[in-house]
């Protein structure tokens, strides 16, 4: 179960980071409806280069991790802090994004209205609640 748990959460990971790394590159494919906006007609400012491929790097980075935690690859110990709680911040991360700030992201949003809202609810929160709880599983199975 940890080795299927890690492969399915780092693919997750996988997936997300490679999507980003497109949109770096250039790629606009799925981009329309990834930022909150207030209304549909008002298009949101989208990042540089630069932030989307240090978010690509954070997510293949936390797809390693995982692999690592459930025992599938070996990477080299790491400080003791991180080997211990590097899958419990990742758990509430994610928890966070889910919950949201109340505003435009997150399963309380007030602006739900919006193509981002509608996406938000119906994709991007599940996923984020997902990852949290396998994320926590992992966590909890290997310490």
């Amino acid at each position: 179960m940890l080795a299927a748990l890690g492969v399915v959460l780092s693919a997750v990971f996988g997936g997300l980071a490679g999507l980003h790394g497109y949109w770096a590159l250039g790629g606009r494919w799925g981009s329309q409806a990834v930022f909150p906006t207030k209304d549909d007609d008002q298009s949101a400012p989208m990042p540089g280069a630069g932030p989307t491929l240090v978010v690509a790097a954070s997510l293949l980075g936390m797809g390693v991790l995982v692999l690592s935690k459930a025992r599938l690859v070996a990477l080299q110990p790491g400080p003791d802090w991180l080997d211990r709680y590097a899958l419990w911040a990742i758990a509430a991360l994610f928890a966070l994004r889910a919950i949201g700030e109340f505003r435009y992201v997150g399963f309380f949003k007030q602006i739900k209205h919006t193509r981002f809202g509608q996406n938000d609810t119906a994709y991007y929160s599940p996923l984020c609640l997902v990852v949290s709880m396998m994320a926590v599983a992992l966590a909890w199975f290997t310490r």
